[in-house]
């Protein structure tokens, strides 16, 4: 992807270096994972955790899956002061990278919202971390991947989880980890037009499995997003990126992370979407380069 002369986005919060007053090891962060939209963050990395503690453990990632309870913060762990900021570090070359890719969201959803809405833009903050971080939905830690709250609005990465897409999961390459970036992006879109909310409604009033087809719907939603904001920067695009968001969105789906966990795959515990419906539904926002195109809720066929 094409970067050099495209300006730096105003909207990063560098939290690195920062203590996050996380305490419990995975426990808490797993809490808020398990949690799904009812807890509030909503992620692309979600279910590659899943997938990863199953691997690492030895268990049946649906033990994880099956698993309850919201994403808050310790009781003993609240109001616990942060130790001082660390001096911030000279920018590296992915800072510059994660700060350009936010630039062209804000600038891509702007003129979208102006054209086909009518509407005001207000974009996320990006906030930066490592090991874990106090966000708006509670703690959580690097091994949950990036995330969105619609709480506070801010996508919250750790850098490392492209080290991670590229070496476990064979999905390496700058577009790859773009395509991570839009899709959380995508969720705060999701939150500014009030689908969040409505999906998080719904899912409090029907069944474990028919809140995972919910979840599986708006996931395909930011996929789909990702894929308008791919189509409005395809000049910025270079050979061969459009596969490595491919590659990244086949090597995180449901199916594909439950078959190397556990040799089987149950589409009724899916709250991600299947290796196809990613690649399908990002395609289709490459296609329609419009928010209505990716209307996965009341679309027949994912």
């Amino acid at each position: 992807m094409r970067l050099d002369d495209e300006r730096d986005s105003d909207n990063i919060e560098d939290m690195r270096g920062q203590s996050s007053g996380i305490g419990g090891g995975l426990g808490g962060g797993l809490g808020g994972l398990l949690g799904g939209l009812g807890g509030g963050r909503m992620g692309i990395g979600g279910l590659i955790v899943v997938g990863i503690l199953a691997l690492i453990l030895g268990i049946n990632p649906l033990t994880l899956l099956g698993g309850g309870g919201g994403g808050g913060v310790p009781s003993q762990q609240i109001g616990q002061p942060q130790e001082p900021a660390a001096a911030p570090a000279e920018r590296s070359n992915m800072d510059r990278f994660v700060s350009r890719v936010l630039a062209t969201t804000e600038d891509s959803w702007a003129a979208q919202f102006k054209s086909e809405l009518g509407q005001a833009y207000v974009a996320p903050k990006l906030v930066l971390f490592t090991g874990g971080v106090q966000s708006g939905c509670g703690a959580a830690q690097s091994a949950m991947g990036p995330f969105y709250c619609p709480a506070d609005s801010k996508v919250y990465l750790d850098q490392s989880f492209f080290d991670e897409l590229a070496r476990r999961f064979g999905a390496p390459g700058d577009f790859a980890a773009a395509y991570v970036i839009a899709h959380e992006v995508g969720h705060h879109v999701q939150n500014l037009l009030g689908i969040s909310e409505q999906a998080q409604r719904a899912q409090g009033r029907t069944s474990r499995t028919e809140a995972n087809a919910i979840s599986v719907r708006v996931e395909l939603q930011a996929d789909c997003l990702a894929g308008v904001w791919a189509k409005a920067n395809a000049d910025l695009l270079e050979p061969g990126d459009v596969d490595e968001a491919m590659r990244a969105a086949t090597a995180i789906g449901d199916d594909t992370l439950q078959r190397a966990a556990q040799g089987t795959v149950v589409p009724e515990s899916f709250t991600h979407g299947s290796s196809a419906q990613r690649t399908r539904w990002f395609k289709r926002g490459m296609d329609g380069g419009t928010i209505a195109a990716c209307d996965t809720f009341r679309a027949d066929r994912l």
